[in-house]
């Protein structure tokens, strides 16, 4: 006979499709679970059940055994301790390839299970529900996950099923005799992600209980207290898509969907209608226009080019069809620009916008919805036009992650909500009418899409002229400026960050731009004040910068 870790070809035995005859049920979520437990109870399988899960089984006129028979012990510490024995965890763990293994579970009177059916008590549910304390840690499984990483490790006798999604394919495999090598593998490599994500949001609950404060046995970098960043930060996803290349050409990439505990759904999850397949570019593109559109309350429409806006507008007051007004008025701020962009609408897509589109060359186009003839006119008139559609639930990220060399920047994102002129100072120029400072609110609001140095020129709730990333704000001024045209005169004009020097804002002076709204906090605002009031230039200060690189 060979030792406990040695397979000899005498007792080591291929194992393949293999029968179900006993199965272990303990399940908090019960979606399914009668059609489960009734197919098994009609292939003649042992049913061995838990609390609530054998009761559900029972009352539904289904035979069960309770784990305390098999294991002569009743559960103990309000539940705390029922599973955690050898009469349970031999019958998962028991290696039927090898001799001495069969052996000894007749020894010791265990019997074997070749299917564990188990999902663990609700921990994320409940943290989502506000709850604190030891509300939350009632709920954290020993049990199950015990269980679960035992049947999984034992995946060549075991197949374990944590997802009720796979009940379906667990009731096939029983018609078809059993359960085959390569699906419990599967199922195995399952059971193991799901023990993970659950690992990771306890971590994760119990880090963000903690206070953390820069103490001398610490190795925290701040010394001030921490507003609420997690100690450790576990990054999970799950491969969606490989894309067709990266940035450029001889970069590979991919796309994968966040699947951690509470993760908000965005452009991973949108729906692809129709045209061709997302490039890389795509998606960053259209993750820029979904963030600007979003941004505001009112319809509004976003155009997108290398992540950066080269129109966006809201709907005018009283128009019939909002959207695809929002869109026309954003295509006016630079139609050349707008060949090849990225459209996002913050409402759902109508006729009349669907129309707008047809003569415009647009790689992507992307919102919460589509009327249907809307989706038709596009897909038979637009063949590679990628037609996505945000899900139901989209929400924006509280936080944002990106990569740097050795590690990652975390910050909130820039979900600043002051947009409105209550709070900010007029430091040059008479008050503006009501028109004007809405217009002024529109802007500030926008110059959030624009990449660093931002300046953007708005009219009647629309751009007209965009400034981006640029490496001094004079040039932005300029490009902003060029791109308006005639329209500039009578403009406002909106920075993302204040003016280090007087000589970027005469620019906009020298265009006709009547009023200008800004951080301030330059060490040389004086002198850009001064100049504000030599041409009678309306100027408000926010005290707020939005810088966005």
């Amino acid at each position: 006979m060979s030792s406990q870790n040695e397979y000899t070809p005498a007792d080591y035995r291929h194992r393949d499709r293999i029968q179900i005859r006993r199965a272990l049920i303990s399940v908090s979520d019960k979606t399914g679970l009668i059609e489960l437990a009734t197919a098994l109870d009609r292939a003649g399988v042992s049913i061995v059940s838990t609390g609530s899960t054998a009761a559900s089984i029972r009352g539904s006129g289904i035979a069960v055994t309770e784990v305390a028979e098999v294991t002569g012990f009743a559960e103990a510490l309000d539940g705390r301790v029922k599973t955690l024995h050898p009469n349970i965890h031999g019958g998962l763990l028991a290696d039927m390839r090898l001799v001495n293994h069969e052996e000894q579970l007749r020894e010791l009177e265990i019997e074997p299970f070749e299917l564990v059916v188990v999902n663990l008590y609700p921990f994320v549910k409940t943290v989502a529900t506000g709850a604190k304390g030891d509300a939350v840690v009632e709920q954290i499984d020993i049990g199950g996950p015990a269980m679960v990483r035992a049947a999984a490790k034992n995946f060549a006798n075991v197949a374990i099923v944590v997802d009720p999604g796979k009940y379906s394919e667990i009731i096939e495999s029983i018609k078809a005799g059993g359960t085959v090598l390569a699906e419990r593998r599967q199922l195995a490599a399952l059971a193991f992600a799901h023990t993970s994500r659950y690992d990771t949001a306890v971590a994760s609950w119990f880090a963000n209980e903690v206070e953390t404060r820069a103490l001398p046995n610490q190795t925290i970098l701040t010394s001030h207290k921490n507003p609420g960043f997690p100690q450790r930060i576990e990054l999970e996803a799950e491969l969606l898509q490989v894309l067709r290349y990266g940035e450029n050409a001889h970069q590979s990439a991919a796309l994968y969907r966040n699947s951690a505990p509470l993760a908000v759904a965005g452009i991973a999850q949108a729906k692809l209608h129709a045209g061709k397949e997302m490039s890389y570019n795509n998606y960053v593109d259209a993750d820029a226009a979904v963030r600007t559109a979003y941004d505001f309350a009112e319809p509004a429409v976003a155009i997108i080019k290398h992540a950066n806006p080269c129109g966006v507008a809201i709907a005018p007051e009283g128009v019939e069809d909002p959207i695809a007004a929002a869109h026309s008025a954003a295509y006016l701020c630079d139609s050349a620009s707008a060949f090849g962009g990225v459209v996002a609408a913050n409402r759902t897509v109508t006729m009349g916008m669907a129309q707008n589109l047809l003569e415009i060359f647009t790689e992507v186009i992307i919102a919460p919805g589509y009327e249907l003839e809307a989706l038709r006119l596009l897909i038979e008139k637009k063949k590679n036009l990628r037609i996505l559609e945000l899900p139901k639930n989209y929400s924006r990220e509280t936080n944002e992650i990106r990569q740097v060399s050795g590690g990652f920047l975390v910050q909130e994102a820039d979900n600043f909500d002051g947009f409105s002129s209550t709070n900010w100072k007029l430091v040059s120029g008479p008050k503006p009418d009501q028109a004007t400072l809405t217009d002024l609110e529109f802007a500030w609001r926008a110059v959030r899409a624009v990449k660093s140095n931002g300046i953007l020129l708005a009219k009647e709730g629309a751009s007209i002229g965009v400034g981006m990333g640029q490496v001094n704000r004079v040039d932005s001024c300029k490009l902003a400026v060029s791109r308006g045209n005639l329209r500039v005169n009578g403009s406002v004009a909106a920075s993302d960050a204040f003016f280090p020097f007087a000589d970027g804002l005469q620019v906009l002076i020298d265009a006709g731009v009547k009023a200008v709204v800004q951080p301030g906090g330059s060490v040389r605002d004086e002198e850009v004040i001064a100049a504000a009031k030599a041409a009678n230039l309306t100027m408000f200060f926010t005290g707020e910068r939005h810088f966005y690189h």
